[in-house]
């Protein structure tokens, strides 16, 4: 097997402030995010007449307000944007470290944009498109010959917030010092999965992923299968994005969407597919008829009230949407990968056939096509993850199902005429180090067709703080779970060391859910920390932190027992909270994903907290009946008294309001900016942008902590806002329920939480303990899980998986 090392390259360029050229869609979404993670940013547009010169790109600071998803983290950080326009505003590029231009795809438009910006660029700054899919090297032509080698294409995907990929696209004269701090920057500081991408229309995601869903229009209509069907059949049934093909086109835009076959159409007309390069009849009758997708209000499909319709092709008009896939298909999907792919193949259904043929369209498109647009597989496999909400790329399912196998269908498909293309399969997935090798990942490096060699992963500083990075299938690597020195482990916690200083203690149960086995594990890794080790730190490799307590396993004791036997469960709970905020290490909460209910308190009582910013935190227990019962009122109540104190002259009362309506309202944050709003993040708390730096990040601000001599809190006694207090908080729900906006069980719960909140039946001031608080919530989750509702709503929930509001 022949492997290319790698040449490493210094990144030292530092990004300050950037400037986004264009405030379109595009522009104005990749502005948020950059201040969404403390960037600052001039987002630039066209000069308006009147007073407001900027009135364009403030207009779109103003829209980002308003958007699903939300591209801010909190809305109030659009005020951090800085408006700007071409007439007045260009000195303003000599303090930019980065200049993003995200104009319209008119490449006259953009030369004639760079013509102007070109004076007026600081030396030194990085210069970079965001185009989906125009020539980087064409466009670079218009810059001065001292801006070429910072110049290069930097392609984020729509919405830039959530969406990880940005595809880096170099021109022959780009130095690769330039992509390597770009890449630095965009992994460190925003959080993205970077590839590098040839200079080929479309790139590598839109290339691969446009071809797979013309593919999937095509045998759709060949097959007489309704969009409904398509979307459930190539959704998460299959391992990609729920929205499936057709509502994802809508989401994107049928006039994005038309762009970029057209860009296709245009710029490859050699290409072995071109014949399919043309926008489906279909895409142009909505086009034709305004329907652009989700930002027109119709597309594919349409929301009629709260029905949603599809549009029928035969009748031109709109119709019934909601058909699903064949429950035997539904079988098939999770069968093993070879099991999977044969049985569709062989099948005669014709849903079937579709499966298949979209898959096989896909191998043979990914393999004709690597040499061409991607360094290696791994690059085009991660781009459909980042870019297109795959779980695997199309060469790791291809590998996982049987390289061999595979690829003998897909040349039989080929010859009989069966597939888009009468191009064979390129020689190397037949023989040499790939066919060898069982495919084109192996430890160590991904195929590079180009080179005609495994490559390794570039070696950037940036990629050592990712201690167990993103793989994929079959690239070897260490495993979070089977890594380090291992010093405990039940049936759903693993205790175990990497450095021999900090302990990491990982939850292993689906959905991270908190058991008694979990308790007693988390319990003894605290025990262990205090033994031999300078910290802990709680950390999982998933986007979840724990979605709460686990509701099954409590509801078989509560049958037996009732709420006596519930008691102790809890008791136990709440002591692991006090265990963490009390342990003679600083504990650290490496938070990514949800972290809900028990999740939430579990953050909450640790030392500190890590967190990314796509994380969703909050205390959800009233979808179940029941109020926080593991010390999230009384981490709440007692968080509220120390705000107080701080304030003199500010009522407690005052800070405890959002926090009441939070919990009574089940209130999730939609980021961990919004969580530092709730108060479930501190103000000391680390925001970490890049999910694969979050272990690393907390196992350093555990030796920091370990290094300052870190001591526990002191128990102390404080003040509560008593009974006056609750009643005013209660009050606030009354005319909710009134309204018909929450039952008469919602204000019943929220009685108890206002009761807890406040200390219980004493006066104002009344100075508690967190027993005494621990003890009020016992009491209120034991009375509350013997309710008739709180029991049909736990049941509703485990069976259908969706919250009853009785």
């Amino acid at each position: 097997m022949t492997f290319v090392k790698e040449h490493v390259m210094p990144t030292t360029h530092l990004i300050r402030r950037v400037a986004v050229l264009g405030a379109g869609v595009m522009g104005a979404q990749i502005a948020a995010h950059l201040v969404n993670l403390g960037v600052p940013v001039r987002l630039f547009d066209l000069p308006s007449d009147g007073a407001e010169p900027s009135r364009i790109a403030q207009q779109a600071i103003e829209r980002l307000k308003q958007l699903k998803p939300a591209p801010l983290a909190l809305p109030e950080l659009a005020a951090q944007i800085v408006p700007a326009n071409y007439a007045e505003h260009l000195p303003l590029l000599a303090d930019c470290d980065l200049v993003i231009e995200a104009i319209a795809e008119r490449l006259d438009w953009k030369q004639a944009l760079y013509a102007q910006i070109g004076p007026w660029v600081a030396p030194g700054a990085i210069v970079a498109s965001n185009t989906s899919g125009l020539s980087i090297t064409a466009l670079g032509e218009a810059l001065p010959a001292a801006l070429r080698p910072r110049f290069c294409g930097i392609h984020f995907f729509n919405p830039p917030r959530y969406m990880p990929l940005v595809e880096l696209i170099p021109t022959p004269a780009t130095e690769p010092a330039v992509l390597d701090a770009l890449e630095t920057f965009l992994t460190r500081a925003l959080g993205k999965g970077v590839v590098r991408a040839r200079d080929t229309p479309n790139f590598i995601a839109n290339r691969i992923g446009v071809a797979g869903m013309l593919s999937t229009m095509h045998h759709a209509q060949r097959l007489g299968l309704g969009f409904d069907v398509v979307d459930d059949l190539t959704g998460k049934k299959l391992g990609r994005a729920s929205s499936g093909t057709f509502r994802t086109a809508d989401v994107v835009g049928l006039d994005t969407l038309a762009h970029v076959v057209r860009t296709l159409q245009a710029q490859l007309p050699d290409d072995p597919l071109a014949a399919h390069f043309a926008v489906p009849a279909v895409v142009e009758t909505l086009l034709a008829r305004g329907a652009l997708g989700q930002k027109s209000g119709a597309g594919f499909y349409r929301k009629s009230g709260r029905v949603i319709q599809q549009f029928d092709p035969a009748s031109q008009d709109y119709a019934p949407s909601g058909a699903k896939a064949e429950p035997f298909i539904d079988h098939i999907l999770k069968r093993p990968a070879p099991e999977r792919l044969r049985l569709l193949r062989e099948s005669s259904h014709p849903q079937a056939q579709f499966l298949w043929a979209v898959l096989r369209d896909g191998f043979h498109d990914a393999a004709l096509n690597l040499a061409a647009i991607a360094e290696s597989a791994r690059d085009v496999d991660l781009a459909m993850r980042w870019g297109f909400g795959m779980k695997q790329g199309p060469f790791e399912l291809w590998q996982e199902a049987g390289w061999t196998p595979v690829a003998e269908w897909v040349a039989q498909d080929i010859a009989q005429g069966q597939a888009l293309c009468a191009t064979p399969l390129p020689a190397w997935v037949f023989s040499g180090p790939v066919a060898e090798a069982g495919g084109v990942h192996a430890e160590g490096g991904s195929w590079s067709a180009s080179r005609g060699a495994f490559v390794p992963r570039r070696h950037l500083p940036v990629y050592e703080r990712h201690l167990f990075p993103e793989r994929v299938r079959g690239e070897g690597g260490a495993q979070p779970l089977a890594s380090g020195v291992e010093e405990f482990r039940n049936k759903e916690v693993r205790v175990w060391s990497l450095d021999g200083e900090v302990l990491i203690a990982s939850i292993t149960a689906k959905l991270h859910l908190i058991s008694p086995d979990v308790t007693a594990g988390l319990l003894r890794a605290v025990e262990i920390a205090e033994e031999r080790y300078r910290a802990l730190v709680i950390w999982s490799p998933d986007d979840v932190f724990s979605a709460g307590a686990n509701l099954e396993a409590l509801m078989p004791v509560f049958m037996a027992q009732g709420p006596a036997g519930v008691e102790p469960v809890e008791k136990a709970l709440q002591d692991l909270m006090m265990r963490l905020r009390y342990a003679q290490v600083p504990t650290v909460a490496a938070v990514r994903g949800l972290a809900l209910g028990g999740g939430c308190e579990l953050a909450v009582h640790c030392t500190q907290r890590v967190v990314t910013l796509e994380s969703y935190v909050g205390l959800v227990e009233v979808g179940v009946g029941l109020l926080p019962g593991a010390g999230g009122l009384t981490y709440l109540a007692r968080r509220a008294a120390e705000l107080a104190a701080a304030a003199p002259g500010v009522d407690l009362l005052h800070f405890l309001k959002t926090s009441f309506q939070a919990v009574a309202m089940a209130t999730v944050s939609t980021s961990a900016l919004e969580a530092r709003r709730l108060g479930y993040v501190l103000p000391s708390d680390v925001i970490v942008p890049h999910r694969d730096e979050l272990l690393c990040v907390a196992l350093s601000q555990a030796q920091a902590l370990a290094a300052a001599s870190y001591r526990p809190p002191l128990p102390v006694r404080f003040a509560v806002a008593g009974r006056d207090a609750a009643a005013t908080l209660e009050a606030s729900l009354v005319g909710m329920r009134d309204g018909g906006l929450i039952t008469e069980h919602d204000r019943h719960i929220a009685h108890a939480i206002a009761d807890v909140l406040c200390g219980g039946d004493v006066p104002a001031g009344t100075l508690v303990t967190e027993d005494y608080l621990l003890a009020l919530e016992r009491r209120h989750f034991c009375a509350l899980i013997a309710h008739p509702k709180t029991h049909d709503r736990i049941l509703g929930l485990l069976q259908t998986g969706k919250p009853l509001r009785n």
